[in-house]
C-alpha cells in the first residue's frame, strides 16, 4: 500500500479547508434540505452537521455522560448526541458553530487529525450525494483518510481488504488481497466506510 505523505500540519490545513467548504455548501441549503435524510441511516442533514460540530470540540465529561445514556454503545452515543444537539439548535446557530470550529485543532481521545479529516470528507458526501450535489474530495486528503482507516482497522476494513483488493485509478494507492475493485480514490473511500460504490 502506498501511504500518504502529508505532514500533521498539512492534515490540519486540509481539515480546515473541508470545514470551510462544508460550511459553504450547507449554508446554501433550504430548511427543507437541512431536514432531509442523509446517507447516514436515521440521520438528517442537520444531525450530520451537529455531529461535525461536536467532533471538533470534544468534551470528555459530555462523552462519558453520553456513553452512560447509550448504555456503553459508542455508535449509539455518537448518533444520539448529534440528534439531541441538532434538535436543540437552530440552523443559523449550527452554521455559526460550524464556522467557529474551523480553527480548532482538537481530537477525541484515541483519535488523530486524520480521523477528523476522514470524518469531514465522508460526512460531506453523506449530505451532498442524496441532494444531488457534486462535492469534490482532494486526492491527497482522501489518501490520508484511507491510510488512517487501514491503520486503525475501523469500519471493518480488515475484513473488506481480505475480500477485495482496492486500487485507485486516479492516484497511486492500493490495498487488500481479494477480488479487484478499481475506482477513483474518492469512490474507494466511500466503499471503505460502508457507502455504495454506485
Amino acid at each position: 500500500m502506498t501511504t500518504s505523505t502529508l505532514t500533521t500540519e498539512q492534515i490540519w490545513h486540509a481539515v480546515a479547508a473541508e470545514q470551510n467548504s462544508l460550511h459553504d455548501m450547507v449554508s446554501a441549503l433550504s430548511e427543507t434540505q437541512w431536514n432531509q435524510e442523509s446517507l447516514c441511516e436515521n440521520w438528517r442533514n442537520r444531525d450530520v452537521v451537529a455531529h461535525v460540530v461536536l467532533s471538533a470540540q470534544p468534551r470528555t465529561a459530555a462523552i462519558l455522560v453520553g456513553l452512560v445514556r447509550a448504555r456503553g454503545n459508542l455508535h449509539g452515543m455518537i448518533r444520539d448526541t448529534a440528534i439531541r444537539h441538532a434538535k436543540s439548535t437552530t440552523t443559523a446557530e449550527l452554521l455559526a458553530h460550524l464556522r467557529a470550529t474551523v480553527p480548532l485543532r482538537k481530537t477525541t481521545l484515541g483519535t488523530t487529525p486524520a480521523d477528523r479529516l476522514m470524518d469531514l470528507l465522508v460526512h460531506g458526501q453523506d449530505i451532498a450525494i442524496p441532494l444531488g450535489i457534486t462535492r469534490e474530495m482532494p486526492v491527497g486528503a482522501v489518501r490520508v483518510a484511507l491510510d488512517r482507516i487501514c491503520a486503525a482497522g475501523t469500519f471493518g476494513i480488515r475484513r473488506t481488504l481480505a475480500g477485495h483488493r482496492l486500487t485507485a485509478t486516479d492516484t497511486e494507492w492500493s490495498a487488500g488481497t481479494g477480488d479487484p475493485i478499481e475506482a477513483p480514490i474518492a469512490t474507494l473511500l466511500l466503499f471503505a466506510t460502508g457507502r455504495s460504490l454506485q
